[in-house]
């Protein structure tokens, strides 16, 4: 599954000081090189054989270059859940901040073509979804006022093609980590808004990095 193709919109900001944008995407997924390997020199003396060399446990999931080395098990790409359960990501933000997440959606609700009135003479015929989620710091690291929007995905399997900006205060508040957000099992509770004018939305979709793009981690109801 992939978020190619996706159609161009803009509105104006209005006082609730929301945009309404879509990209297209044209997202080239690159494998990372393959560890190069290197073996031990046998040893000169035939007594010393009680001797051994550990290797380095490897990570179940690379996130490419777009993530950071993920902390323990990650969740697979392609992995489909449902709403309630938790995956395990890994996480980039701008330029410097490099984690281990851990993501559960709570709620995937639908809400009414009336809460879309900030957005303008484009949002006419959208219905919003409100993608409820909490986020918790897995790796310890500092990933502070770092942000995580999530997808929605069609009910018939492909992307709304819609990408909002900005949330709906009262409604689905786009909180962002807060300053604290930088020590292990630390969370926070956000939501993410998406939008259709066609079939509803049925899933949400983590799709940062390499490994996700074209084959997102998804949660249904």
């Amino acid at each position: 599954m992939t978020h190619k193709g996706r159609i161009l919109l803009a509105a104006a900001l209005t006082t609730m000081g929301l945009g309404l944008t879509a990209c297209n995407d044209s997202d080239d997924s690159a494998s990372a090189p393959d560890s190069p390997s290197a073996s031990a020199p046998a040893s000169a003396d035939p007594a010393a054989s009680d001797s051994a060399a550990a290797d380095p446990s490897s990570p179940s999931a690379d996130p490419g270059d777009d993530g950071a080395a993920p902390v323990g098990d990650v969740t697979a790409p392609g992995t489909k859940l449902k709403v309630g359960e938790k995956a395990v990501l890994p996480f980039k933000y701008g330029t410097d901040k490099k984690g281990t997440i851990a993501v559960t959606v709570t709620a995937i609700e639908k809400g009414a073509e009336a809460d879309m009135a900030g957005f303008g003479a484009k949002a006419k015929g959208m219905t919003p979804y409100y993608i409820r989620m909490k986020v918790e710091n897995v790796g310890g690291t500092d990933l502070s006022y770092s942000s995580l929007k999530l997808r929605g995905e069609l009910a018939d399997g492909g992307p709304t093609g819609i990408v909002l900006i900005g949330d709906l205060p009262g409604k689905c508040d786009n909180d962002g980590a807060p300053q604290d957000f930088k020590a292990k099992g630390a969370s926070y509770e956000s939501c993410s808004l998406s939008a259709t004018k066609t079939a509803p939305i049925a899933a949400a979709s983590f799709d940062e990095g390499d490994a996700y793009s074209d084959s997102p981690v998804l949660w249904t109801n």
